[in-house]
């Protein structure tokens, strides 16, 4: 009698990182002492109406669906404005029970009150500092945080996603642990890098373990990451299956604190609220297979080199095009949508 056929084998589950830049912008660098504090409430709590739809709406969602996250905080604004500011966005995502790590914009530099080092002009990124003054960025960073109560930095990622191979030695002499400043959508995100050392792959660099973003192929063959913001709730419950079919070990997905609010506004975005309740859902209900997890469950595995990248279809595509139009009211059959 012939053998019966094997099971195919259970693949392991996609841990997926669900990870946010906390940021706080003015409008512009000048008169900046008037413009924060209105900045500061639209950046962090989007009020309208008696309601707040940023960071605070974000992390109701998470906590309705018992959702892990990752809150990269963005703390040298901190040095023109003091610790309080900073400490209330701390306080915000650990009263959730959420995990606070860093991120950094280096163009606050030249706005520290002190001076942390002498700059004259705007830092557009840390790829443009020395090893030396990325170092002392982000020692002056986890200080920051330490004084907003967070009580201990193991993960970072750089504003813009340009970093270098000296952001990553930088981050070792300070005791970081874990990057996430790798998104090959971005041109120059890990310059200096070698080519099996720059890609979506996680993997030890060096002294650091990489988590890049997750990034696929839409079906124009175009690179794009995975963005709440930016993708489809078709195009993100899509690419977890097909991560997850491809032998993806992790899947890293991106929002900001400002992504809930129509742009320039503090008016919510329902499409995008829906489409995080929608995703968080998802993850909810299939936990099993995509359990959200932080930078506190390590230690991690490396992912093995020959991943196969993904590619959306078209109808995912489309339903992210057909939500662009109801989000911005175009003009549709010589009429004008207002969703709000």
């Amino acid at each position: 009698m012939p053998d019966a056929p094997a099971s195919p084998p259970e693949r392991s589950p996609l841990k997926v990182l669900l990870t946010f830049d906390i940021e706080v912008w003015c409008k512009r660098w000048r008169d900046l002492d008037n413009g924060f504090p209105r900045a500061f409430q639209r950046y962090v709590y989007g009020k309208h109406r008696g309601a707040n739809y940023a960071l605070p709406k974000t992390l109701e969602i998470m906590e309705k669906h018992a959702i892990r996250g990752v809150f990269f905080v963005e703390p040298l604004f901190a040095t023109r404005f003091g610790i309080e500011p900073l400490a209330e966005i701390v306080e915000l995502i650990r009263a959730a029970g959420q995990e606070v790590q860093m991120h950094m914009h280096p163009e606050w530099v030249n706005e520290a009150r002190p001076a942390l080092f002498e700059v004259t002009r705007k830092i557009p990124n840390m790829s443009a500092l020395s090893r030396a003054d990325q170092s002392l960025l982000i020692a002056s960073g986890i200080q920051l945080l330490k004084e907003a109560g967070v009580e201990h930095v193991s993960a970072f990622r750089a504003g813009g996603f340009e970093s270098n191979r000296d952001t990553l030695l930088a981050l070792a002499d300070n005791g970081i642990i874990y990057d996430s400043s790798l998104n090959m959508h971005c041109r120059n995100t890990g310059m200096g890098l070698t080519p099996s050392e720059r890609t979506s792959r996680s993997q030890p660099i060096g002294p650091i373990m990489e988590f890049p973003l997750s990034v696929f192929r839409n079906a124009a063959g175009k690179l794009r990451h995975f963005q709440i913001g930016s993708c489809s709730l078709s195009e993100l419950t899509w690419g977890l299956r097909a991560a997850h079919q491809a032998g993806w070990h992790y899947f890293n997905v991106l929002s900001h604190n400002f992504e809930t609010l129509i742009v320039k506004t503090s008016r919510p975005d329902h499409v995008v609220i829906g489409r995080f309740d929608g995703f968080c859902r998802h993850l909810s209900q299939h936990r099993d297979i995509y359990p959200t997890i932080n930078f506190s469950h390590g230690p991690f595995e490396t992912e093995p080199a020959g991943l196969p990248e993904i590619v959306a279809p078209a109808w995912a595509n489309a339903h992210r095009f057909l939500e662009q139009v109801y989000r911005k009211g175009w003009e549709v059959v010589g009429g004008r949508l207002f969703p709000y």
